[in-house]
């Protein structure tokens, strides 16, 4: 009789264990993981519309187990002060102007003049040139799944006067992103660079405090900016990456599984916002045509733009961002692609 009640007991204890471990691994499984993005433009925005694109896709094909939180117009801070959150698992994901703390290495894609077209950058951006500057961002507490186009390439607007030689932009009080290629461009073409933060742009426009500022078409129209300013001077001048940053914290502590699945939707959604938001450029344009007046910079006097950039190259060379190796890799590449176009 003892031996029985022994058996009984060690059988209903190995029973208990056995189902206390199913459910600890069932918890496990549906564990769900909350991704928090923020960023500083509107909920009109290509950017915020493909973030709820990447929202639906990533909750519906992981039954909920990501659940994605997205905050727009800078509510939880500045893109420098956000991207800073990511680092630290604060904030998951963000998108922004602040790559460099990424890796400095994205400053090379911000030299002026280097692309002649979004189709060349967007070729870069899917190449492995550009996976081995997102890999090493992991040193720096930020995985990158994909990369795309923010917008389509940098034009002037001010309320001084039109910019049609780099004469024109001398002692100009512009606004500039804290985005180092732009101001460092600014000072070698002798502007007076401001940095203000992107939601705090439009107010300094109306009152003075700067006298102009530098983005894409679709920036300038999505902030309103064309309500209070009076001239727009296009030079194509820069085009910047628009990374997806997320908490490499956060992104190493998901199963492979959902890996698997946040990487893929990532990238379909990146490459969608780099589609729509190039593709609504054009359109734009010529809205903010009817409201600016417009001048295209010629390309005699883009030559005399250019021959002012040789300083900016040198000091991002000189500061290690990257290397002249590095640039010539890039030239290199750019040059094959275009001779077979």
């Amino acid at each position: 009789m003892k031996k029985s009640i022994i058996l009984l007991l060690l059988l209903t204890t190995i029973c208990a264990f056995s189902f206390a471990q199913g459910q600890e691994e069932g918890a496990v499984e549906e564990k769900t993981y909350v991704f928090k993005f923020a960023h500083s433009m509107s909920e009109k925005s290509v950017r915020h519309q493909s973030m709820e694109l990447l929202k639906k896709e990533l909750e519906e094909k992981t039954n909920g187990r990501i659940r994605v939180e997205i905050y727009a117009n800078g509510v939880l801070g500045s893109e420098s002060e956000v991207i800073d959150m990511v680092k630290t698992n604060n904030v998951q994901g963000a998108r922004g102007s602040q790559f460099e703390k990424a890796n400095p290495k994205y400053m090379i894609y911000n030299i002026p003049f280097v692309f002649n077209s979004s189709n060349e950058f967007n070729y870069i951006l899917h190449s492995d040139f550009e996976e081995a500057i997102a890999k090493d961002a992991q040193k720096n507490g930020y995985y990158i799944p994909a990369t795309g186009i923010a917008g389509g390439f940098r034009q002037f607007t001010n309320n001084v006067r039109p910019i049609n030689t780099p004469d024109d932009i001398k002692g100009l009080k512009m606004r500039v992103p804290p985005l180092e290629p732009v101001l460092k461009a600014m000072d070698a073409l002798s502007a007076n660079p401001q940095q203000v933060p992107y939601k705090e742009t439009y107010m300094a426009l109306k009152t003075g405090v700067v006298d102009g500022q530098e983005n894409p078409f679709s920036n300038t129209y999505d902030m309103n900016f064309d309500e209070v300013q009076k001239y727009l001077s296009i030079g194509n001048y820069i085009i910047c990456p628009d990374c997806l940053f997320v908490s490499n914290t956060w992104y190493q502590g998901l199963p492979d599984d959902l890996k698997t699945i946040f990487n893929e939707v990532s990238k379909e959604a990146m490459d969608w916002s780099t589609e729509n938001w190039l593709a609504s450029e054009e359109p734009i344009a010529k809205e903010l045509e009817q409201n600016l007046i417009t001048n295209v910079i010629s390309d005699e006097n883009l030559q005399l733009f250019r021959d002012k950039m040789g300083p900016v190259y040198d000091y991002f060379i000189k500061k290690g961002d990257f290397t002249q190796a590095d640039l010539d890799d890039l030239n290199s590449r750019l040059e094959e692609y275009r001779a077979n176009q």
